[in-house]
């Protein structure tokens, strides 16, 4: 079995963070996941603070192992999430699109730790002088809304940036993506587009067949004329948006896109709805469980950890 520190920090079985993804990941995700050895995480993108809180209590119901809420921080009634996180205290926040660290007090006075998703090694060096328990280092080969670094990059700079654990994301898919970011200094890795696959998700189902069904190539990268892209699978609106950002017209493609994450993840609708998704899609090649997910991605990890030693012996015993 792989542990880091991480593991004995939060209290789970493997180094593992679910995805917080908006109108994806509900209790029913997020407790099959810490059910499976990982840290189930709800997203609060598509809640309210009082449904959040009924979220978090049905997760509570699911498993008794650790889980945690992520937060976008761009969102206006943002005091309201926190103060029901407060409310229903969970283990972990994780966070995004903004700088949490007026809140990271409080938080951890309820013995609830941060960890920011961070694009930069500024932001990381940021959060860690604002008190954060570790960093989530996401490459731009992600899902959803995105930095400009990849993860191979990335990951190895914000290790020799800070001195908190980092959290790899962004790409890792299977077993060798999460082997390559423990090499990289790592100490536990985060996994979204996997989890769009796993039954235990409530998404409609026609997304899941689509992302089993991805290639190499069918993914692109939408919004950049509005200063926030987003990665997605390509499809009708896709193209829309495409062309907008070559035409510079940032309002016309925010209002195209409104609501279309809702249309894809809850309605079906993979040709008009956004189908955020990383780019390692074409690995997702099955739906399953979330936690023979969480054991295949470990098991493989070791194989090619033990690989690669091997071969490392057997470069030493030719060059001696």
């Amino acid at each position: 079995m792989l542990r880091t520190e991480i593991c004995d920090q939060i209290g789970i079985k493997y180094p593992l963070f679910q995805g917080g993804m908006a109108w994806v990941s509900y209790a029913e995700l997020a407790g099959a996941v810490s059910n499976g050895g990982g840290l189930g995480i709800i997203a609060s993108g598509m809640l309210v603070a009082s449904t959040l809180g009924d979220e978090i209590a049905k997760a509570k119901k699911i498993t008794d192992k650790p889980f945690g809420v992520n937060v976008m921080m761009l969102r206006d009634d943002v005091d309201d999430i926190f103060q029901a996180i407060i409310d229903n205290p969970v283990s972990v926040v994780t966070t995004g699109a903004g700088n949490p660290g007026k809140y990271i007090p409080e938080l951890k006075k309820h013995g609830i730790k941060v960890f920011p998703v961070v694009a930069s090694t500024a932001l990381a060096q940021r959060m860690q002088r604002a008190g954060a328990d570790g960093v989530i280092a996401e490459g731009m080969e992600a899902g959803g809304h995105i930095g400009e670094i990849t993860s191979m990059c990335l990951i190895p700079e914000i290790v020799d940036a800070v001195e908190i654990p980092v959290i790899a994301a962004g790409g890792i898919i299977d077993g060798r993506g999460a082997a390559a970011a423990l090499t990289l200094g790592a100490k536990a890795i985060q996994m979204g587009t996997r989890f769009l696959c796993a039954e235990e998700t409530t998404i409609n189902h026609k997304v899941k067949v689509r992302i089993v069904e991805a290639k190499d190539r069918d993914t692109l990268i939408t919004g950049r004329s509005t200063g926030h892209p987003v990665r997605v699978i390509k499809n009708k609106l896709s193209k829309e948006l495409e062309k907008l950002d070559n035409e510079n017209k940032p309002e016309e493609l925010k209002k195209l896109g409104s609501n279309k994450l809702q249309s894809a993840m809850k309605d079906g609708d993979t040709e008009w709805g956004s189908l955020m998704c990383g780019q390692g899609a074409a690995l997702v090649r099955e739906i399953q469980p979330a936690a023979v997910i969480i054991e295949e991605v470990f098991e493989e990890a070791a194989r090619s950890i033990k690989s690669a030693l091997l071969m490392i012996d057997g470069v030493k015993a030719e060059i001696n």
